[in-house]
């Protein structure tokens, strides 16, 4: 479980996450979802430990995040990899930072479908390779929260289905999964609760069943609510 209390982090005279209180359970998949510069990146990275709060707290199964590979799965995208190694070494690399138990990087390759391009330099990796790459390097110690950032770019058909499916299989292990999209559509397919930020802030946190109203299109009520435009109760 995640839990942050009064979490705040500034850059200069900009505040990302301002005062933001939330609660991720065990065993879902929590979608985090706002408009560019609502704040999302920032505070996954505050709940990974990455970034330190200028005040408030995160927790993550009661600890603090901080050095906890093995606690904590952390998708950073595509832009994190060194383009000059082959898919083992990267792989390799992380597991042996992190204390990766012998043989996690050959199942996470074999997870990701990348065992056939294990020998391939990165560099030379379509986007959507380069984005399994490093969703595999989040699932290298087996941690029991995973948090994706914009983990769908780049990504084909079979690799959202792949991806969905993932979702769907971590969260049933008892995972705690956060992932941050702009696609809706595989919101409403994957995710079992949302949380909306605007300027830093939460406007929405709650379960998908419960905070989209009787009869409406899940698509098109959050696409309004990210706009401002329809009446969060």
């Amino acid at each position: 479980m995640i839990a942050t209390s009064h979490l705040t982090k500034d850059f200069g005279p900009t505040r990302a996450v301002a005062d933001v209180t939330l609660r991720l359970p065990a065993g879902s998949v929590t979608a985090l979802l706002g408009l560019n510069g609502a704040g999302k990146s920032t505070l996954l990275r505050l709940i990974a430990g990455l970034e330190r709060p200028d005040s408030g707290t995160v927790t993550v199964c009661g600890r603090p995040p901080y050095g906890q590979p093995q606690l904590v799965g952390t998708h950073l995208g595509p832009a994190a990899l060194d383009p000059r190694h082959t898919v083992a070494r990267h792989l390799s690399w992380l597991a042996a930072l992190a204390g990766a138990d012998a043989g996690a990087v050959e199942t996470v390759l074999e997870t990701a479908g990348l065992t056939a391009r294990r020998g391939q330099r990165i560099a030379g990796l379509s986007l959507g390779a380069r984005q399994r790459v490093a969703i595999a390097g989040a699932l290298l110690c087996r941690p029991r929260v995973l948090l994706f950032d914009e983990p769908l770019n780049g990504l084909d058909v079979p690799g959202i289905v792949w991806f969905r499916g993932l979702l769907r299989d971590l969260a049933g292990a008892g995972c705690t999964v956060g992932v941050a999209s702009h696609l809706l559509a595989e919101v409403v397919l994957s995710a079992d609760r949302v949380v909306v930020l605007r300027d830093g802030r939460v406007a929405l946190d709650g379960d998908l069943a419960d905070v989209i109203p009787a009869g409406a299109d899940p698509r098109d009520w959050l696409e309004a609510t990210l706009l401002d435009r329809a009446e969060c109760a």
